[in-house]
């Protein structure tokens, strides 16, 4: 084979995704003298892009490629948006042959309406936790909304599913929130409020959230008065006065309530703030 027709053949493979990138990079942002940067550019696209965009094949009938928030993440600081974190592409299990076969039975199976609606609920459970736990394992970490989207459920059943595992299971759900300590404001509260929500025990929301059993206890018992006083009927200064804890922190608690038991009705509720 002659040198000529060895070069032919060789630039086959030089027409790839990559040298695309760094021809379309120098010619059109025009970046001279940096041919090395450019390069380390291109692989680090190129690497993005099998992460966003697997091969077909990987992904198996019933699974779906999601973009989701990175195990690697720390504790996100105020302010940190969601589009700072690191992605982790991770493929969920979302249907199964066992869900297909569950079906089939249960199509010719005739139950009482109060069962099919636990039935219901307790196989959500199952495909939750293997969503969890599968995204966990290949380094992501699924939010509640996130969940909420995948399994065509809201974010108040999700929160119950998150309930019932964590009462009969012995394990913990590695999810976001529990993950990332995260909550809807930067105190101690959100968090604790969070994993008590989720059914986990006070001996371990004192251990993911590094603080002691007797404090964990405190925050879990005004939170649990302020639901008391708002199923009653009490407005903010009533609360305050009853309690005789600040407005701002009753307030900070009666968000929580309102976040996790949106059956109350506080949709006026932030009204009172400023009176």
């Amino acid at each position: 084979m002659t040198a000529e027709t060895k070069n032919r053949y060789a630039s086959i493979p030089k027409r790839s995704f990559r040298n695309s990138i760094i021809y379309h990079v120098e010619n059109n942002y025009k970046l001279i003298g940096s041919h090395k940067v450019i390069q380390m550019m291109a692989d680090d696209i190129v690497e993005l892009h099998k992460e966003y965009y697997p091969e077909t094949s990987t992904v198996g009938s019933g699974e779906v490629v999601w973009q989701t928030t990175s195990a690697t993440e720390k504790k996100p600081s105020y302010g940190k948006h969601v589009e700072d974190q690191k992605i982790k592409t991770v493929i969920l299990p979302l249907i199964t042959p066992e869900d297909i076969e569950y079906r089939m039975r249960s199509h010719y199976q005739v139950e009482s309406k109060g069962n099919n609606h636990k039935k219901q609920a307790e196989r959500d459970v199952a495909v939750m936790a293997r969503l969890i736990k599968s995204a966990f394992k290949q380094g992501g970490l699924l939010s509640g909304a996130e969940l909420s989207v995948l399994m065509n459920r809201s974010l108040s059943a999700i929160g119950r599913y998150l309930k019932m595992y964590h009462e009969t299971h012995a394990d913990i759900l590695p999810t976001k929130g529990i993950i990332l300590d995260q909550g809807s404001r930067p105190t101690h509260k959100a968090p604790i409020v969070n994993l008590y929500e989720q059914g986990i025990p006070d001996p371990d929301i004192a251990r993911l959230t590094n603080h002691t059993i007797e404090s964990v206890g405190l925050y879990l018992r005004t939170y649990k008065n302020v639901k008391m006083l708002m199923e009653k009927g009490f407005n903010l200064m009533e609360m305050v006065r009853v309690s005789g804890k600040s407005k701002s922190t009753i307030i900070q608690y009666r968000d929580l309530v309102c976040q996790y038991q949106p059956e109350l009705k506080c949709m006026n509720a932030k009204t009172e703030d400023n009176k």
